[in-house]
């Protein structure tokens, strides 16, 4: 109870409801090649149209990037995603042709080293890198300008005085912008309108009826899906600019006359490169973003099309330090794409590569896909599929329920896989913790083994095991932060024990569990640890196992003897 300096009446309250917390299972990371969209920055998807609309639509260079991804959220509906472009030789289109492109890699990017209208690459430049920008077309006109522009009749009225600049006596400040797919790259319809920015303003300062910024490069900028603007336009006569740097074409100040257009501006943007062939180190250096388990919730990263220098870093450098993803690997498309015969020994020559690990799962390969953007199929790598199924299990079921078999192992969009498996090649895949999907007549295509890479016998060698572990630690530890800077005494302990059980007898009820044992008091939290600051708890669990093997024994016996005669 608080000290009083005189009589009265404390109320005070204690909160005794604290529970151990639900955490997120389903949440993946995904770091690949696309058309567009940002470069290095997470940006989290939730469905295949929305990847299409921040990262654009696959061609013959980023599908199996695309088509992992995609293939995640046809199972969940939450993945983030970080594109990568090879960064030396990546750019943003630009509108002067005789200018040197430039890498604009996001927004932060754009803010840290162009708003500032200095890069001397025309007036506007595409928002993201890629052979996408140069299909863009800008057009701009005002007041003096309008009669004669080619886009007059898809807007309303000219651009002519904004109320603000009216009220401060000022003229001449609004400008229409528009954006065109000048070569159907975007819409597959040549010269279609993408984007229209109506009344915009010249002054800086300038405010629309509902308080935003009216300022015509803000506008743009903030708004537009496709460019960023970079400069002023070079048909303007620029008398009454302020700012030397161009940052501005003026403020509204009282009575201020802004200076017209002396021509339309409309400009083709050039000189994009898309360089969707990013370098082992570019991918490498977007997964180690996803080493922040702090910044970035992520339990399930597929890898797409990896190498084994990229598998090996996913593992080693992301989910080992993390200790709560799985990695989800495919083999090379060489191994098992017209390679019949061998398919088995080069699978595991790919396998026998990557490091032993609970944190990662591998399965055998690829399959064959019908790609609706381009009316062809491919071959894309199965691990966005396997991490998948891993979103599905947690839905339907629990994380500690296996994703493999047929009653939760089904993957979607099949046409038929690159390999098969027969019973003799799973054997030897099995043994070295290589997953085989297998298409069974009638029966579908299904995960048929649920393995992790981890190579000493042990429960952590089964993926719902791992993912049991992940969930125990990931939701206890959290709860447990709130233990920090209490006292390191009977009631904290008693506590801790109260919080954790109910929790774990939950798991027990939902069959992750078939026991459980915690032990949070003096033996373990002995004087030594409390005068180190220390608090140690012992969580002991049995963890349920999947059934992989099933035997079923059959006898037959003769009329006249009884089943208790034999043992049944």
């Amino acid at each position: 109870m608080a000290f009083q300096l005189s009589p009265g009446v404390l109320v005070t309250e204690k909160d005794l409801t604290a529970v151990v917390p639900s955490v997120s299972t389903t949440a993946g990371g995904f770091a690949g090649a696309f058309q567009w969209g940002p470069v290095d920055q997470v940006v989290t998807i939730d469905s295949e149209n929305s990847l299409v609309e921040r990262f654009g639509k696959p061609n013959s260079t980023v599908y199996k990037s695309f088509f992992t991804a995609a293939n995640f959220l046809s199972y969940g509906n939450n993945l983030q995603v970080i594109r990568v472009v090879n960064q030396g030789t990546a750019k943003n289109a630009i509108a002067n042709a005789s200018a040197t492109a430039v890498l604009i890699k996001n927004e932060d990017n754009y803010t840290s080293d162009y708003v500032d209208g200095s890069a001397s690459v025309g007036e506007f430049a595409a928002k993201y890198p890629g052979a996408l920008g140069n299909s863009l077309r800008v057009s701009m006109a005002d007041a003096n300008t309008y009669a004669t522009w080619g886009f007059a009749s898809l807007f309303d009225a000219a651009p002519g005085t904004s109320t603000y600049v009216t009220d401060l006596g000022g003229r001449h400040d609004e400008v229409h912008v528009i954006v065109i797919d000048e070569d159907g790259l975007w819409t597959g319809q040549k010269n279609t309108v993408l984007e229209k920015f109506p009344f915009a303003s010249k002054a800086i300062d300038a405010k629309k009826p509902d308080g935003t910024n009216a300022f015509y490069r803000d506008v743009i900028n903030n708004v537009s899906k496709y460019v960023w603007w970079m400069d002023h336009p070079t048909g303007a006569n620029t008398s009454n600019v302020i700012s030397a740097t161009g940052s501005s074409w003026g403020t509204a100040a009282q009575g201020t006359t802004f200076a017209n257009l002396t021509s339309n501006v409309t400009v083709s943007l050039s000189l994009g490169v898309s360089a969707d062939a990013p370098s082992d180190g570019n991918i490498m250096s977007a997964l180690s973003t996803f080493s922040n388990s702090e910044l970035y919730d992520v339990s399930l990263i597929p890898l797409g099309d990896a190498s084994t220098t990229v598998a090996i870093h996913a593992i080693n450098s992301v989910a080992e330090i993390r200790k709560d993803a799985i990695v989800f690997i495919s083999p090379d498309q060489a191994s098992v794409v017209d390679n019949i015969g061998t398919e088995a020994t080069d699978v595991v020559t790919y396998r026998e590569a990557l490091p032993s690990s609970s944190y990662a799962v591998m399965d055998t390969g690829w399959k064959y896909q019908y790609d609706r953007y381009n009316d062809v199929y491919r071959y894309i790598p199965l691990n966005g599929d396997t991490a998948g199924l891993a979103v599905r299990t947690d839905l339907v079921a629990d994380p500690w329920f296996s994703p493999a078999g047929f009653n939760r192992g089904q993957i979607k969009n099949v046409v038929k896989l690159a390999y098969s498996p027969n019973a003799t090649d799973r054997d030897t895949l099995y043994k070295k913790g290589v997953n085989s999907v297998v298409t069974f007549p009638g029966q579908g295509t299904v995960l048929f083994g649920d393995k992790t890479l981890l190579s000493k016998p042990s429960a952590f060698d089964r993926i719902n095991v791992r993912r049991l572990f992940i969930v125990l630690e990931k939701a206890i530890a959290t709860a447990a932060k709130f233990q920090l800077f209490e006292f390191n005494d009977g009631f904290t302990r008693a506590q801790f024990r109260n919080l954790v059980e109910p929790f774990l007898r939950d798991v027990q009820g939902r069959r992750g569990i078939t026991d459980f044992k915690v032990v949070c008091d003096e033996t373990n939290n002995t004087g030594e640890i409390i005068d180190r600051n220390e608090f140690v708890a012992d969580i002991f669990v049995k963890p349920a196992r999947s059934i992989n093997f099933i035997q079923l024994n059959f006898v037959a016996t003769r009329t006249g003897i009884s089943f208790e005669e034999v043992g049944a």
